[in-house]
């Protein structure tokens, strides 16, 4: 949403909200984001699951709730699989009346404060609009693309759908998926940097155990098994029903998700996804910028770009945590000239990356290779962004002549991060 830029109101009350005015808190975020005010009875008592004390912002005028703001605890894979403490930020909203006002930025600034007294290392978002969140020290860090499939176009032979590889497709049900399902993830995310954790409401909801929103569809889930019988890959899908003049079927298959610990298993589903019949489209849903997909067909053309965009922002709240969290692609040190305005994260630190692809990281006085604003810290961390390109772009400023290509050699990842979720 719009965020309130001008000089706060100090007669509005920014707070915690008591569960009581649950309601009222979420009308404001369902008018904030121009949806029916007012749900039913059964959409605000899953709503409500939610809600956790402290942490559901709003802003009140007059007793009137005029913004929105929610957190929550998440885990954030880092480059090397280790899961570091995130604050994650959702339901962000300024009612249309209320802008200009700082409410946003006097939200944003008390869930962060508390964020960094619990220890959370970044804090986490996706953002509706691009240009809100870089004031508050927030950097795009990873980014989706959706691809649309031609499935005629793409030279596959449906009566060669099967895995080649001894292993196997099977459709399951929404109870198989509850009891497979997070495994699977969790052995995703381990190796997968940024991804995040899916908690037990999460996989609810996709089930139908929870059914929101509402209507609820239920989808089709299928699950890629290889010749030992171990289940490394699993799709959650619908399709529509499309039929053209000559009653020729012209349906959609989109994905919701699709999770994959193998190259076999994403091979097998895509292909599988491919070769339904009635099928001539498939929307991939958002997936990584570098996913496999368009190469898994003979026709990597037959998989065009829908929407490529910014995804996952990240803000660093504790940058020795962050640096010594992930691992690294060459021995090398480097010293930060970190900037936060917010003064969270701000100061300047010596990272030293070893052979073994560890890292330690420590505040100095030495002179700084780099300097940079937290913001631009997100991507360099997650490992998606050059510093090359940033300096290229005023982003970075170069202290030391090469430094940012020894960054480069340091931070970057040789497959893209990924954040499967949105939140």
């Amino acid at each position: 949403m719009t965020p309130s830029a001008g000089t706060p109101r100090t007669d509005i009350d920014v707070r915690p909200i008591a569960e009581t005015e649950f309601a009222d808190w979420n009308r404001a975020l369902n008018i904030g984001f121009l949806r029916e005010p007012t749900p039913s009875p059964e959409a605000l008592d899953i709503r409500r699951l939610q809600f956790l004390p402290g942490r559901s912002l709003g802003a009140f005028d007059g007793g009137r709730c005029v913004a929105t703001f929610r957190s929550f605890s998440q885990e954030l894979t880092a480059v090397g699989g280790a899961a570091v403490p995130a604050d994650a930020i959702t339901n962000v909203s300024v009612t249309s009346t209320h802008r200009r006002r700082g409410l946003l930025t006097r939200m944003m600034a008390q869930d962060l404060a508390a964020a960094k007294e619990r220890g959370d290392v970044v804090a986490t978002l996706i953002a509706a609009e691009y240009p809100i969140y870089g004031r508050y020290g927030f950097g795009p860090a990873t980014w989706a693309t959706e691809w649309t499939v031609d499935v005629p176009r793409t030279g596959l032979d449906p009566r060669r759908s099967r895995p080649e590889d001894g292993g196997r497709v099977d459709l399951v049900d929404a109870e198989d998926v509850s009891k497979l399902g997070p495994e699977l993830h969790e052995r995703v995310r381990g190796v997968q940097p940024g991804a995040v954790d899916r908690n037990d409401l999460w996989w609810k909801t996709t089930t139908g155990a929870i059914r929101f929103p509402l209507p609820w569809n239920e989808p089709f889930f299928a699950v890629y098994r290889s010749a030992g019988g171990e289940v490394e890959g699993m799709v959650s899908y619908a399709a529509d029903d499309k039929w053209g003049d000559s009653k020729q079927p012209l349906n959609t298959a989109r994905v919701h998700w699709l999770l994959a610990v193998s190259p076999a298993a994403e091979r097998a589903l895509w292909r599988y996804l491919c070769s339904i019949d009635w099928v001539v489209k498939v929307k991939s849903g958002w997936r990584a910028p570098d996913d496999l997909l368009p190469f898994l067909l003979p026709d990597p053309r037959a998989a065009a770009v829908t929407t490529h965009a910014d995804w996952l922002w990240v803000r660093v709240l504790d940058v020795v945590r962050a640096l010594e969290a992930r691992t690294y692609e060459a021995a090398g040190s480097l010293v930060l000239e970190v900037a936060d305005g917010a003064g969270l994260a701000g100061g300047r630190y010596r990272l030293e990356a070893s052979a073994d692809g560890t890292g330690t990281c420590a505040a100095t006085t030495e002179d700084a290779d780099l300097t940079l604003d937290v913001a631009e810290l997100a991507p360099l961390w997650l490992g998606d962004e050059s510093a090359v390109r940033l300096a290229a772009l005023g982003r970075v400023r170069e202290e030391r002549a090469g430094a940012a290509r020894e960054a480069d050699a340091l931070l970057r990842t040789s497959r893209r991060p990924w954040c499967p979720d949105i939140f």
